[in-house]
């Protein structure tokens, strides 16, 4: 059973930094994609970072310069470091790992960002 779990959310302030981690347990054979999502209230769920599996990152418009995304493959873990984090920012953010067969999930974690 694969579960992801993700930890650092929170509440800060405008001009803040957070980091987030997605951990995940049991074995998940030739990942390929790790990711962060961030879902708003009222809002789609819409893709803020990516990292494949030769470290290959990509970012949304609107986070490039202020959030980045690294993973420990030794561990299965994800990172995102979030400064100059804005409130247009607050956000549930999920983690995902995607490999060849099968797409996995977080639970998600609240940030809140206060103006």
């Amino acid at each position: 059973q694969v579960q992801l779990v993700e930890s650092g959310g929170g509440l800060v302030q405008a001009g803040g930094s957070l980091r987030l981690s997605c951990a995940a347990s049991g074995i998940i054979f030739s990942i390929r994609v790790r990711s962060w999502y961030r879902q708003a209230p009222g809002k789609q769920r819409e893709l803020v970072a990516t990292i494949t599996s030769v470290g290959t990152t990509d970012y949304e418009d609107s986070v490039k310069g202020r959030f980045t995304i690294s993973r420990d493959s030794a561990t299965n873990t994800v990172y995102l470091q979030m400064n100059s984090l804005k409130p247009e920012d607050t956000a549930v953010y999920y983690c995902s790992f995607r490999s060849a067969l099968n797409t996995y999930w977080g639970q998600g974690t609240q940030v809140t960002v206060s103006s």
